[in-house]
């Protein structure tokens, strides 16, 4: 009696990813609680580096940590809302 082999598709885990951006938030979105949706939205460890807000606009350096699929649609979907979203140039004299 012959038996049914189930054919296993083995997948590669994504790999984990940190990225830290500049955002830039339009006058209409400041108010809007944006980094928290980010979280509950989408797998990704938001961490503020550093922010400054005005009536005008609201900047920010925030670090985004998780597998890369999920990162890469956080700030897809950031870009989406309106937000201005630019990579942190790091300084190589950084300490």
């Amino acid at each position: 009696m012959a038996k049914a082999f189930k054919k296993t598709v083995l997948t590669q885990p994504s790999s984990p990813t940190q990225r830290r951006l500049w955002l830039m938030f339009p006058p209409k979105l400041i108010k809007e609680p944006l980094i928290w949706k980010l979280g509950q939205k989408f797998k990704v460890v938001t961490n503020i580096r550093q922010a400054s807000v005005t009536d005008e606009i609201g900047i920010m350096c925030l670090e985004l940590d998780g597998k890369r699929e999920d990162v890469k649609a956080a700030i897809q979907w950031l870009e989406k809302l309106g937000v201005s979203v630019e990579p942190v140039e790091i300084s190589v004299i950084e300490s």
